[in-house]
């Protein structure tokens, strides 16, 4: 048994994916995730101190695991350790098979938390649904955050708090070059808008709403003319010049005639089953 993740490094409340790889080489089926606490899982500090759990990350779920086969297991830690600060985390994940007795623990994955440097904020009200009074709006902030990732990479962030400073959702928005500055708009509906150069001619258009969902992603190529945002007299908001690029990573996803050649551009899409079996590599 392992523990995998895409990523080693976190901003605070960002989600901590990660993936827990049984292989069954006992020579016999298991059947597992049938008890609550089939699966747990531990995280200590690199001082050796104990993460305290805000409650058992759920893994409930029967499955059975036939002999040469691997099952993956993914789960997002974020909401069940309180991890507020930076610093070096290992995770450990305990499987009990409870028709042997016996307790599997896999080796420690480390990973980190880190700071990131606040670059743009701005508080919006929340939209009323038609009909209601005029009493005082919601208020939510959006952030932009930078992090230097790993080999000196810098990646962009959004983070969406509500009034009292509590963080609704952070996400990483992805790769940006260092001598580029986002352009982060809002529009009529408080949905934030932001244009970013991820490579030497390459642009990425984000938005999301005020739950720190992504509602659109496109990719736009410096052509004739480097792409901006434009925001019209009616509040709505739309990107101009550049060329626009399909890709495979689009929100919402491309359909194949939009890229003109069947199969958008950027390579497939990873899957997102939340448990999967395969025959282990040899």
């Amino acid at each position: 048994m392992e523990v995998t993740q895409d990523q080693q490094q976190f901003l605070p409340g960002e989600a901590v994916k990660a993936a827990v790889r049984i292989t069954n080489l006992s020579g016999q089926e298991l059947s597992l995730g049938g008890e609550e606490d089939w699966l747990s899982f531990s995280m200590e500090s690199r001082e050796g101190t104990v993460v305290p759990k805000l409650g058992e990350v759920p893994v409930l779920g029967t499955f059975v695991l036939e002999s040469s086969k691997v099952a993956i297991k993914r789960v997002d830690l974020a909401p069940y350790f309180m991890l507020t600060h930076p610093g070096r985390y290992q995770i450990v994940a305990t499987v009990r098979v409870k028709g042997w007795n016996r307790e599997i623990i896999s080796t420690p994955r480390p990973f980190d938390v880190i700071e990131g440097v606040k670059i743009w904020e701005q508080e919006v009200g929340v939209p009323k649904p038609p009909g209601a009074n005029d009493a005082e709006p919601e208020i939510r902030r959006y952030l932009l955050q930078q992090a230097n990732y790993i080999r000196g990479q810098i990646r962009l962030y959004v983070r969406v708090t509500d009034q009292y400073g509590r963080t609704v959702r952070v996400f990483a928005l992805g790769p940006m070059v260092s001598f580029g500055r986002p352009d982060p708009q809002i529009d009529r509906s408080s949905n934030l808008h932001v244009l970013y150069q991820d490579g030497a001619s390459a642009f990425s258009y984000v938005v999301c709403d005020l739950q720190g969902e992504i509602i659109k992603r496109q990719t736009y190529d410096y052509s004739e003319s480097r792409p901006r945002l434009r925001v019209a007299d009616d509040g709505n908001i739309s990107v101009i010049g550049g060329a626009r690029r399909v890709t495979a990573s689009d929100v919402p996803p491309p359909k194949q005639e939009d890229s003109g050649e069947g199969a958008p551009s950027g390579g497939p899409n990873r899957p997102t089953n939340q448990l999967s079996s395969a025959k282990p590599a040899r």
